[in-house]
């Protein structure tokens, strides 16, 4: 996969910037992974069909003020979609304090003024309400609705990423839809949706 082509053929309108700072994003990504393991993903294809995985809901979602990343890791989705979506304040959850900091150097490096990075549980997080929850290979739908309670209303909206199981996760009273692409299935979880 050419990343950046694969990017232009979503059809959506990307910052300037994108490009320059994904290329910066990965090198910093690979220099890191080699010392503190930050990801079980270690080529480049791989790195590249995450960052893709991350950004692709920029073409489906609402625009919203403001998300919280549950258990970012190295970035995916939350850093990624920060990128993509600079008007949008996004908090980055992480516990892991090396995960936490390169995320953090990441911010400053890049200057995403965007970005909030918090090195906690998010269970030890403070209420606050966020139009979008997100998270990416952290545990499954009943627990990923139970840790985002303090940090969502009846209008926020939850963009989970799951695999094919996803059928199996969701609970038949939630209004919710599943966005298919060829390696991942899109939770979006919300009223209006």
């Amino acid at each position: 996969m050419n990343l950046k082509t694969a990017l232009l053929e979503l059809g959506t309108e990307l910052p300037e910037n994108l490009f320059y700072n994904i290329q910066k994003y990965k090198e910093h990504l690979f220099a890191w992974n080699r010392v503190h393991n930050l990801t079980g993903a270690k080529d480049e294809k791989t790195i590249d069909e995450f960052i893709y995985d991350s950004i692709y809901p920029i073409t489906f979602l609402p625009k919203v003020k403001n998300l919280l990343d549950i258990g970012t890791g190295a970035g995916f989705p939350g850093l990624i979609l920060a990128m993509g979506l600079p008007q949008t304040e996004v908090t980055l959850v992480e516990p892991l304090a090396k995960r936490a900091s390169f995320l953090q150097f990441i911010k400053a490096d890049l200057g995403l003024a965007n970005v909030k990075v918090v090195q906690k549980r998010v269970e030890e997080m403070p209420h606050e309400i966020f139009e979008l929850v997100t998270s990416r290979a952290v545990t499954e739908t009943d627990m990923l609705l139970k840790l985002s309670e303090n940090f969502r209303d009846e209008n926020s909206k939850l963009l989970f990423y799951k695999g094919e199981r996803v059928y199996d996760e969701v609970p038949s009273d939630l209004k919710y839809k599943i966005i298919k692409t060829q390696n991942r299935h899109y939770l979006l979880i919300g009223e209006n949706i």
